[in-house]
């Protein structure tokens, strides 16, 4: 299901949906980079707020994505599938970006799979747009640069966090940093994430 951020449908209405939809998408862009009230204005005019069911894949490996999507409410998971089972290395959750790296960059197909865990109510926002709109404005392209510097920061605290932690001080660091995710997100993908079975989670949550 999907409706402009804009749509019209009578006037109080459209006050009403512009008030509370404006403000969440706003903070989610601040969070980024705080942007000029004229920027931020000819941002928000391109972007469209969408629904989707738990189970949806939003992003799918070996395709080029046309969208980023800042998540308003919900829990998603990317991963990769292997042969005995798929391997979990992020999550995301309310204010956070989803977007396929190589294909913003690139144009290029990307390696990552993005699943809902809940039902989500997300923000999207089409990457060749974005890319005009670069162009146009010197405060989008600056909010743009920080989206990517922040986008590159996660993938390497993710491959630092895989290659140098134990998994105890990865669950450590998930309670700390994301603690609600241990109550919305199968334990069997936090156990993926951490690359161990579910019963050394189980023992590292006994553990606690």
């Amino acid at each position: 299901m999907r409706k402009a951020v804009y749509e019209e449908i009578s006037i109080f209405d459209t006050l009403m949906i512009r008030l509370y939809i404006a403000v969440t998408i706003e903070r989610i862009l601040d969070q980024i980079y705080v942007l000029p009230e004229a920027s931020k204005t000819l941002m928000l005019s391109y972007i469209t707020a969408d629904s989707f069911q738990k189970g949806h894949i939003l992003l799918k490996a070996d395709r080029v994505e046309k969208a980023v999507y800042f998540i308003k409410k919900g829990i998603v998971r990317a991963f990769a599938p292997q042969a005995e089972q798929d391997v979990t290395f992020w999550f995301g959750e309310e204010g956070e970006t989803i977007l396929s790296m190589k294909s913003y960059v690139a144009n290029e197909k990307g390696y990552e799979n993005v699943e809902l865990l809940e039902d989500c109510e997300l923000f999207e926002l089409k990457i060749d747009m974005l890319h005009k709109l670069y162009n146009q404005d010197i405060h989008i392209a600056n909010w743009g640069r920080r989206l990517a510097e922040k986008e590159l920061l996660k993938i390497e605290n993710r491959v630092v966090s895989t290659e140098l932690l134990s998994a105890k001080k990865r669950y450590d660091s998930l309670l700390e940093n994301s603690p609600g995710l241990i109550q919305r997100v199968p334990l069997k993908y936090i156990a993926s994430y951490l690359s161990i079975t579910q019963v050394s989670l189980s023992r590292i949550r006994k553990e606690k």
